[in-house]
């Protein structure tokens, strides 16, 4: 449920950085961080265990007039190492020069960690820092920092999940990222282009996003932005126009996201009665309604939340459809899969990092 968001861009990122992260609060977190490059050279780094407050408090203390035109942001939920602030988000590499973000697992770490890294004095419990320090290992070995961010992607196994952002304090003004099975958009404007794992963070500078996929890289500037695909390849893809209202993904005058979504019900079922009905019937791609009627067995995979709208989801497509169904927990779904019939139909309920 860690949340992800930079900017580089012609204003001050830190306002922008830290509103972004009150927007990811919805998703739970342990811990939170944030860095700045200033505007007169320096690399500002702040972490704090809790809310997304206290890292506001603490930075009003230890860098409150800081100014810099490029930053990156964290909210983490722990799996490796205990929430901390020294295992919170951003992590650093041993000569002070990268800056990297991640959500995640890196299944291989402590191979990696044993292979490329046993004479780093690490700071942290987590699988990130050791993506971190290989890309500052990389770097003294003399390859360009693009080159060293792709070297260590290449080196996790296939089980890992990452969506990363780094930079590079000898070039501040780019943003270097990459995902894999973990969500991560590159948002697009006129005045920054900014990173972030979930678009409600940013929707009130940008609601232009340029998707990346599986494996690929990209590496923004304030100007630009440059795609790579795994092998390296550039290309370009073309933007998508997010229609949303900024104020759905804020909090508006409740305390609480939960309080707020609670009221929300009756707004909402009554905007998915007016996009999947027509005249009381419903409208439902065919070719899904095809697919679920070959099946032999549904298999609803969510997590959280959306675990218990598939625990219901089940009495109503066993009833409705006739098909036994079956409703697993992502995060255990990945490790301990059922044995599957010849004609198997998923329903994946994704509003977490877990099911991704």
């Amino acid at each position: 449920m860690c949340g992800i968001i930079g900017y580089t861009g012609v204003n001050n990122a830190l306002p922008f950085l830290l509103s972004g992260l009150e927007r990811l609060e919805y998703r739970g977190y342990d811990s939170a961080g944030v860095y700045v490059h200033t505007d007169d050279d320096k690399d500002v780094l702040v972490k704090s265990k809790g809310r997304v407050k206290d890292l506001e408090d603490k930075v009003e203390k230890e860098a409150e007039h800081i100014s810099g035109k490029s930053g990156i942001a964290h909210t983490r939920w722990a799996t490796h190492g205990a929430p901390s602030v020294e295992n919170a988000h951003p992590h650093v590499s041993a000569d002070g020069r990268f800056y990297l973000v991640h959500n995640g697992v890196i299944e291989n770490y402590l191979q990696l960690k044993s292979e490329y890294l046993s004479d780093v004095a690490f700071k942290s419990q987590t699988d990130t820092e050791v993506a971190v320090q290989l890309v500052g290992k990389f770097s003294d070995q003399g390859m360009d920092t693009l080159s060293a961010f792709r070297k260590m992607i290449s080196l996790l196994d296939e089980n890992s999940a990452y969506a990363f952002l780094m930079m590079d304090a000898e070039d501040p003004d780019l943003l270097y990222t990459a995902k894999s099975k973990s969500p991560l958009l590159v948002g697009v404007s006129k005045d920054a282009n900014v990173v972030t794992s979930d678009a409600s963070a940013v929707l009130k500078l940008t609601k232009d996003f340029i998707e990346l996929h599986d494996g690929e890289i990209a590496v923004v500037s304030k100007t630009d932005v440059s795609l790579y695909d795994a092998e390296g390849n550039k290309f370009t893809r073309e933007p998508f126009h997010l229609n949303i209202d900024p104020a759905a993904a804020d909090k508006g005058a409740y305390p609480f996201f939960m309080l707020k979504e609670i009221d929300e019900q009756a707004s909402v079922a009554r905007k998915l009665i007016q996009h999947y009905f027509d005249n009381d019937l419903p409208k439902i791609d065919t070719n899904i309604l095809d697919a679920i009627k070959k099946s032999d067995r549904i298999y609803i995979i969510a997590a959280g939340t959306s675990y218990h709208a598939g625990l219901i989801g089940r009495r109503f497509f066993e009833k409705w459809a006739g098909i036994p169904t079956e409703v697993h927990v992502a995060s255990e779904f990945a490790y301990d899969q059922p044995l599957l019939p010849k004609k198997p139909f998923f329903i994946f309920i994704s509003q977490s990092g877990e099911t991704a």
